[in-house]
């Protein structure tokens, strides 16, 4: 009980700071006088009062964290930043608070999947506040929390290790935590910076640029066009976000070491940054040619250009589209869900299981192929000439049985609520990957609208977990989390 009331005093504080990012839709509401200003005004007020609030209630259980609190500290920060989100939704778009919490939870996760129709006329403030929180959940609220140490006045490595995936967990690039998430927010910000300027360039006004930079930065995928990105039909504007995609799906320490030694000799030698790709090049120039080859597009290079973005924008779990590839063959749309789930690098903005865990699962497949030749065998595990001890094995084993239980588990939660089972399972796949648009009625032609709130509830539990790595949330609900 003490260790929820200390982690509630956190909250309150973390929502108190959260209060601020209110400060660009109400600046938006201003410039465009779109009728919003009062409703973000007041959702900020009600973020500070309801921080003030726990804080208050929690004054006297306020502590440094334990490693486990981390844990409960991140999945309560998810859930309570999103339902306080939902406000301008509910009030403004007049959204029920299942569909509102949705949409939210859906940026706040970088997962892209939308429930709103109509995106094109909507008030820009409103679709500035989803894509600011697409922007805030690329690098995590936990992270940005850790960046301003000082004021919450907790330790700072169990929340990165509850937070950030994959080996970059228990990565120092500084001596400080603080500093490296503070470095880690720097090369995010530059980053979103140059997409900006680029997509500026290429053709978008400065309100979708900066709303675009913020979705594929993130790899959030959410736009301010129903048509998504085919709404501008610009090679141009593809080929700029194309690239961004590509980055913000390696690991931010690969891109710290490029700054730091002003040369791309470090993403050569990040084995998680070639193998991402090589499987992006291979896949797109495969299905290209089999698009062609099935005389779907007269052209290979038009099959090229949009496999190109669609294929790298689902892979990387972005979520963004120029085209319905619901209609294409079969393969390629479920070649691309596949790669949704192994392609993004550990330590990037994206989702699955990262390209990390599926190199030590290839890695050790085939040791033990070669152990039923030669039992005697004693070879390690390497990746990029090191060797990863058997313990990171067995947990990345143990993630993969977890992970795939789950897309099972959840897809039988869906069908039996009804839906039909390419629905379900892409639905499924999409939430838990933070990709995005599935396939059938949940496919880039439409969105998550015509689901009825129960299967609303399930997609959004699979967006949670795959956001926090299975382990972080299923953590939570086993007895031995709770004993002292």
């Amino acid at each position: 009980m003490y260790s929820v009331l200390s982690v509630t005093n956190v909250l309150g504080r973390l929502l108190m700071v959260f209060s601020l990012t209110y400060l660009l839709p109400i600046a938006c509401a201003l410039i465009y006088q779109d009728g919003t200003l009062f409703t973000f005004v007041f959702s900020m007020i009600a973020c500070v009062f309801a921080g003030l609030m726990l804080v208050g209630l929690t004054r006297r259980h306020r502590a440094e964290l334990k490693a486990r609190d981390g844990f409960m500290l991140v999945a309560m920060a998810w859930t309570l930043t999103a339902a306080i989100a939902t406000v301008p939704l509910m009030l403004h778009q007049q959204l029920s608070f299942t569909h509102a919490f949705f949409e939210t939870m859906s940026g706040l996760t970088t997962t892209g999947a939308t429930v709103m129709t109509g995106l094109d006329h909507v008030a820009p403030s409103i679709n500035l506040w989803r894509h600011t929180l697409n922007w805030l959940g690329g690098m995590g609220i936990i992270v940005l929390a850790v960046a301003i140490l000082p004021f919450l006045g907790v330790g700072g490595m169990q929340l990165m290790r509850a937070e950030v995936p994959g080996p970059i967990k228990d990565t120092k690039l500084t001596a400080r935590i603080g500093d490296t998430a503070t470095l880690l927010w720097f090369i995010y910000a530059s980053l979103t910076l140059a997409c900006i300027l680029s997509l500026r360039v290429a053709g978008m006004s400065w309100f979708d640029a900066v709303c675009h930079a913020f979705a594929a930065i993130s790899l959030g995928g959410f736009s301010t066009r129903d048509a998504s990105i085919g709404a501008w039909d610009s090679p141009a504007i593809e080929a700029v976000l194309i690239v961004f995609m590509v980055l913000a799906a390696f690991n931010f320490a690969t891109h710290y070491m490029v700054w730091r030694y002003r040369s791309l000799r470090p993403i050569w030698r990040d084995p998680e940054a070639k193998a991402v790709l090589g499987v992006l090049l291979l896949s797109c120039f495969g299905c290209a040619a089999y698009l062609w080859f099935t005389q779907f597009y007269a052209s290979f290079w038009t099959a090229l250009r949009y496999v190109s973005f669609n294929l790298v924008s689902i892979a990387t779990d972005c979520g963004l589209v120029n085209t319905d590839y619901a209609i294409w063959p079969i393969f390629v749309p479920l070649w691309m869900l596949f790669l949704s789930s192994v392609t993004a690098s550990s330590g990037s903005t994206g989702g699955g299981i990262k390209m990390i865990r599926t190199l030590i699962l290839v890695r050790q497949s085939s040791r033990e192929v070669s152990r039923l030749i030669h039992p005697s065998l004693a070879a390690p595990v390497t990746i990029g000439g090191s060797p990863i001890p058997n313990s990171v094995v067995f947990a990345v084993l143990g993630f993969i049985f977890l992970y795939f239980m789950s897309i099972i588990g959840l897809t039988f939660l869906l069908i039996f609520g009804g839906l039909d089972f390419i629905s379900a399972f892409s639905a499924v796949i999409a939430c838990i990957n933070n990709a995005g648009p599935g396939l059938a009625a949940v496919g880039p032609a439409g969105n998550y609208g015509g689901l009825n709130d129960y299967e609303i509830w399930v997609c959004t539990f699979a967006m949670l977990l795959g956001r926090l790595e299975v382990f972080s949330l299923l953590i939570l609900f086993t007895p031995q989390f709770w004993r002292k």
